[in-house]
């Protein structure tokens, strides 16, 4: 068996070099996850039952972590403010206006508000090519 920072050759019964990089067998598991697999089969409800007692005992760690089972922390919280209706690329202007207005009033975080105007960004750009694409076909079939 080769040494850690051994490279292994892999070749074919001629000698020469086998073809692409057959590295690691699909689905093989890394062996450091099969020994705490292994470990831990059948103790999943064992271990969980004394996570739970420990929480109710007070251990404020456990009851972080079962807590956090129950109702994991939101990653992202639903953003309300009027936005203007974009229906050509130069409304995107008067949306960015209303995003920085709703930053400014406090109504969005300044986090917020940049989620908001990359969204803005990217429907702009999305309208500018759907329009440039009928101007191009306009024009294709003109000729």
């Amino acid at each position: 068996m080769p040494r850690k920072n051994e490279q292994t050759t892999y070749t074919d019964v001629r000698g020469k070099f086998a073809k692409g990089n057959p590295g690691r067998p699909k689905g093989s598991r890394n062996k450091t996850t099969q020994v705490v697999e292994a470990l831990l089969d059948g103790e999943a409800e064992a271990i969980t039952r004394c996570a739970v007692d420990k929480a109710l005992e007070g251990d404020t760690t456990a009851l972080r972590l079962c807590l956090e089972r129950i109702a994991p922390p939101r990653k992202e919280a639903p953003v309300q403010f009027t936005l203007p209706k974009m229906e050509t690329a130069r409304d995107a202007a008067t949306a960015a206006s209303a995003v920085l207005q709703a930053v400014s009033e406090g109504e969005l975080t300044p986090s917020e508000g940049a989620h908001v105007m990359q969204l803005v960004e990217t429907y702009r750009r999305t309208l500018e090519l759907s329009d440039l694409e009928e101007r191009i076909l306009a024009l294709e079939e003109a000729t």
